[in-house]
């Protein structure tokens, strides 16, 4: 269960510093966005208390640059270090500059003659760090949408107002970042509640999965007393060849089980076959090779058994093409399948049988080498051999309650990992 625990406290935390790294500079980004808008908004209205009049007229005729001009004067220095009025035409009745606007004026993006409708604000990065807030306000006519004029200003956010935003900023990014936190831990018992009771269903699914491959395996074992411990052992073997060659998930699963299996469809060989001493005859063989359709049609179907259909169905192909049934050639042979052949002959040379003494172990790697290329995937056959000797040790002299110990913590990790 622990395995599971520190599953779910790994990712959760991982889950929750995420968050906090995504939610902290958005958080950031929309208070400082926010601090914007509030200054855009007062300066706004702020211009609105200064702009000469709410009918079209009153930008017109020939007091119309005095009143803009008193106008512009009252909005520069106060919110505004730059203030400029323009008539219905966008013709340019005044304008007024503090010694800060003066100074700034020249890094403004320039802009043809005004012609909006709504208000809006640019904001604008000026030389030595300095920041400058840009509004654009239409001058409408009081109770209508005639456009009287335009006023367009140009605040200079000072630095205290610009540390202001920074830290309370800071502040909603720091508070949305612990947000986070907090919320992973809150749920962490909820989450490792849950994965507890998921713990203990998977390992009882689990348990259901390898009782029912025992149960194929001992029914296989009772009609062929050679196929027993074996069974341990070949899909143990097969398991560290795929780990070995990078194998995980879905594809480690199906090799585990395929391997185990290989051999089901000699439930269906009549013991006359299966049982009989000595060379069997080409009848009698072309019976026995039926097995492995026997064995495919007994896995398909069958859930999560379903991925040993390609080691069942290809157990007996040879890299050359000479195996069967199909006589795949190559790479054509699926990869568990390669893999199987070279675990399963190496268990089998390296096995006592009834007929049979163990062979030593360099003469099991003699015969295996001369037959890559032929039976074998060299690329596999490369592979075996960096865990050849680790393997022969494991198994030299095994039990089959250890085989099954070994194959058990294989399927366990691979299983539920």
């Amino acid at each position: 269960m622990a395995y599971f625990e520190r599953r779910a406290a790994r990712r959760i935390s991982l889950v929750s510093v995420v968050l906090a790294l995504i939610s902290a500079p958005m958080a950031w980004l929309v208070a400082a966005e926010s601090a914007e808008r509030d200054i855009v908004l007062l300066a706004m209205e702020e211009s609105k208390r200064f702009l000469p009049a709410t009918d079209h007229n009153a930008l017109m005729g020939e007091a119309a640059a005095s009143r803009a001009r008193v106008a512009a004067e009252g909005l520069s220095g106060g919110l505004f270090d730059i203030a400029e009025i323009y008539d219905a035409q966008g013709r340019k009745l005044a304008e007024s500059m503090t010694a800060t606007g003066t100074h700034i004026e020249d890094q403004l993006p320039g802009h043809g003659k005004p012609g909006y409708t709504e208000a809006s604000y640019e904001s604008v990065k000026l030389n030595n760090g300095l920041w400058a807030l840009r509004v654009f306000v239409p001058m409408k006519e009081a109770g209508r949408q005639r456009i009287a004029g335009y006023f367009e200003g140009v605040r200079v956010v000072p630095a205290w107002q610009r540390d202001n935003i920074e830290s309370a900023a800071i502040r909603v990014a720091g508070m949305a970042a612990l947000a986070a936190l907090l919320c992973g831990l809150a749920i962490f018992p909820i989450v490792l509640k849950l994965s507890r009771e998921n713990a203990k269903k998977a390992y009882e699914i689990l348990d259901s999965h390898i009782a029912m491959m025992e149960a194929l395996g001992r029914a296989i074992a009772k009609r062929d007393s050679d196929t027993g411990a074996h069974n341990y052992r070949v899909a143990w073997i097969a398991a560290r060849i795929g780990e070995e060659s990078g194998l995980s998930g879905a594809a480690m699963q199906a090799l585990i089980a395929g391997s185990f299996l290989h051999d089901v469809g000699k439930i269906g060989i009549p013991d006359a076959i299966l049982l009989k001493q000595g060379k069997l005859d080409e009848d009698e063989m072309s019976i026995m090779r039926t097995h492995v359709a026997l064995g495919e049609e007994i896995v398909h179907g069958m859930g999560w058994l379903d991925g040993a259909h390609e080691v069942v169905a290809g157990h007996h192909e040879k890299w050359n093409g000479g195996g069967y049934p199909r006589g795949l050639v190559g790479e054509a042979i699926p990869l568990s399948a390669r893999i199987f052949a070279v675990a399963d002959v190496f268990d089998a040379l390296s096995s006592k049988r009834p007929y049979k003494s163990p062979f030593p172990f360099e003469k099991v790697m003699e015969i295996l080498q001369q037959e890559t290329g032929s039976h074998f995937d060299p690329v596999v056959m490369q592979v075996f051999l960096r865990i050849a000797q680790e393997v022969n040790a494991t198994l030299k002299d095994i039990s089959e309650a250890e085989a099954r110990a070994l194959l058990t913590d294989k399927i366990k990790r691979h299983f539920l990992g």
